[in-house]
């Protein structure tokens, strides 16, 4: 196989991974979008699913969560900067904005020298619907 092919397959299946992220709700995990990738009978493997992402995270087109415990997840984000708040029963996420947040996080930085600061920041609790049910 000559490395030309190769390299167009590579893009085909980052746009698989792309492609996927844009039309699914919610946060998921490199394991989870690599099953949907294969339902839909796509060539795609983890491997790549996992590298895919972590470049899309590190260009900000997707969000990463890291749950306590748990693995990354991952789902296509808005743009501009903001945070979540994560159902813990049923992974229900809203982006909320909080100005407040990044007063202090420029004001905690600034007071110990630090710069060019970035942060991420998830809120986990029950959301309505699933705080109705128990």
């Amino acid at each position: 196989m000559n490395p030309e092919s190769s390299a167009q397959r590579n893009t085909k299946q980052r746009s698989a991974v792309r492609d996927v992220l844009g039309e699914t709700e919610g946060f998921h995990s490199a394991q989870d979008l690599h099953a949907m990738l294969r339902d839909r009978g796509e060539r795609v493997g983890l491997t790549t699913v996992y590298r895919t992402l972590q470049g899309l995270a590190d260009t900000g087109e997707v969000d990463v969560m890291r749950p306590p415990g748990g693995e990354h997840l991952y789902r296509r984000c808005s743009q501009g900067h903001h945070h979540h708040l994560v159902c813990r029963s049923c992974g229900r996420t809203v982006e909320v904005l909080g100005p407040a947040v990044e007063s202090w996080a420029e004001k905690m930085a600034g007071q110990h020298g630090f710069v060019d600061v970035s942060h991420t920041m998830e809120i986990f609790g029950t959301c309505p619907e699933c705080a109705g049910k128990g």
